[in-house]
């Protein structure tokens, strides 16, 4: 009893010691911050399934956009998937029957055709004394490149391979023939780096579209989805393409068109974008597991970060007709400016701290070519929003601007001599006035809003372990490597004697699909830790750990 008392008095003593020494370093609470005027509630929430899977949405794009460095937005990304996303794969090989709507509605584009913006009627002038300067120059080039010498190895080649080769080579020498003789005048193109055979990739997720059969039925066969079976279903576009030849700068291109994107409208500027609800995979556009890349050409941290000018191929109009039976190649050629010129821009919005849910603050700019030597396309892209996803496809008031010209010839023919007939200087006006487009830089304008300021890429992160972690995982899925195991595959047999028909009901159920189990609802961080074996321990064979940490995405205050 005694010992019990005295037990009870010990720790009333130790309560009311932690008690008041808190008293002590801790000040009271004021009355003002206890009470207010009006009486503040709590924010009630719905409890509905879609507005929980909405909030659940807008945390996810709100820790994108608080994490330090450019690779660790864009890897964030992938963090849901661990085998990758099914994406429509979208590229510069194949542009089917009535492709322009889905590409204006999947950039949502407003598309002019057969002029360019007024930016490039102040160059005309001054482009016009430039030519007749440089036109022996560019004649020389086109002659030579053309029909001047024979390539070894072209005859064998098919007709699509063997117009690449002629056609990156006489790029290659009107691109020096331009710099060369416009640097004097122009200081910006002194800057320039170029890239050959580039990867401008772009991932995306766009919303408003029907979702699939297979997705709609098995809602409708959960009771509490039913409601839910036909709401629009976000698809993952992947743009893979490699242009010839892409001209980058260390600042942007102006605006073609000054406008503040806060009080930019689609409805009261009367522009139409053309809706397209179906599935991409209906014109002939395929899926294909794999990690969503976003690279424009260059890794982050490259000095030259924005786009000046891209040549794009033009080789799949050679092969059009085999699966394509209708002359729309006019319409194709603009689907590839508008894609093209979108996925670079929004490479080049990621690299500066923007993402696919992380609206950027101001539009950027780039110009697009698409050429096999002799036709001749041009587009100048004017990128205000990257907003495309759930709702925000037809909610979103922002848009984009994009002018294209209509397929122009350069010549007629060469002749044996080397000699070029009906010559157009309308073709060279436009290529001289894109190169002449002087980058400038943003006067008032924070050009990295969303990157820390000590940290804005892997390559700057102090702590080495978390440095080298994050940049060879990085590189890893950029790369898109197959995973050291395989994923899951439900093999034709399986699906005919256990799926479809129980034919194998003694058989142990060791398979995924019979424990009920989704492989692809796995995150990335969802694997085994890395061993360290005992010999190459830092403190010892006995020590701890026993695995090597990870330093995946987190927001760090």
């Amino acid at each position: 009893m005694l010992l019990s008392r005295l037990g009870g008095n010990i720790r009333a003593t130790s309560w009311r010691t932690t008690v008041g020494r808190n008293q002590s370093t801790r000040p009271l609470a004021k009355r003002d911050d206890e009470y207010s005027a009006k009486p503040e509630y709590p924010l009630i929430q719905e409890l509905s399934f879609k507005a929980k899977k909405k909030r659940e949405a807008l945390q996810w794009h709100d820790k994108i956009r608080q994490l330090s460095s450019v690779e660790e937005k864009l890897f964030e990304i992938n963090m849901p998937k661990y085998y990758g996303y099914k994406a429509h794969m979208i590229t510069d090989q194949k542009f089917p029957y009535n492709v322009l709507p889905l590409a204006q509605y999947a950039t949502r584009t407003y598309f002019i055709e057969g002029s360019l913006p007024e930016t490039y009627g102040k160059i005309e002038e001054s482009a016009k004394k430039l030519l007749e300067e440089m036109r022996v120059d560019l004649e020389d080039v086109l002659a030579f490149e053309l029909s001047g010498y024979r390539r070894p190895n072209t005859d064998n080649l098919s007709s699509g391979n063997r117009e690449e080769i002629i056609t990156s080579a006489l790029l290659k020498g009107l691109s020096r023939v331009l710099i060369n003789n416009l640097s004097g005048v122009y200081a910006h193109l002194n800057e320039v780096e170029s890239d050959f055979d580039a990867r401008h990739e772009a991932f995306w997720f766009l919303g408003g579209i029907s979702p699939p059969a297979l997705v709609r039925k098995i809602k409708e066969g959960v009771e509490w989805q039913k409601p839910y079976a036909k709401d629009p279903y976000d698809r993952k576009i992947q743009y893979v393409g490699r242009p010839y030849l892409a001209l980058r700068h260390r600042h942007p291109l102006e605006p073609f068109i000054q406008e503040n994107l806060d009080s930019l409208d689609l409805k009261q500027e009367n522009v139409e974008i053309p809706e397209f609800k179906y599935d991409p995979i209906t014109i002939g556009y395929r899926t294909e597991q794999r990690h969503a890349t976003t690279i424009p050409g260059f890794w982050p941290g490259d000095q030259h970060e924005f786009g000046l000018v891209s040549f794009q191929r033009r080789s799949h109009a050679l092969v059009r007709d085999s699966y394509c039976t209708s002359n729309d190649l006019q319409e194709a050629l603009h689907s590839q400016g508008i894609l093209a010129s979108y996925a670079w821009l929004l490479g080049q919005a990621c690299y500066q701290g923007f993402s696919v849910f992380n609206d950027i603050t101001y539009p950027l700019s780039a110009q697009t070519i698409i050429t096999d030597g002799q036709n001749w396309s041009f587009y100048a892209y004017q990128l205000n929003t990257v907003l495309l996803h759930s709702d925000q496809v037809d909610s979103n008031p922002r848009f984009n601007r994009c002018w294209g010209t209509k397929e122009l010839k350069l010549f007629e023919h060469i002749d044996e001599n080397g000699k070029i007939h009906g010559l157009n200087e309308e073709v060279l006006l436009h290529l001289i006035s894109f190169y002449a487009n002087v980058p400038k830089v943003r006067e008032g304008v924070e050009m990295k809003p969303y990157l820390c300021k000590t940290e804005p890429h892997v390559a700057n992160i102090v702590d080495e372990n978390r440095r080298t972690f994050m940049e060879t995982t990085y590189k890893h899925r950029a790369s898109n490597r197959p995973r050291h195991r395989l994923e899951p595959e439900l093999y034709l047999w399986e699906k005919l004697y256990k799926v479809d028909n129980n034919t194998r009901p003694m058989e142990a159920k060791r398979r995924p699909f019979e424990l009920n189990q989704n492989m692809y609802n796995r995150r990335m961080d969802e694997h085994a830790l890395k061993y360290i074996p005992r010999n190459v321990r830092p403190d010892g064979p006995k020590s701890k750990p026993k695995f090597e940490a990870t330093y995946y995405p987190n927001v760090r205050r």
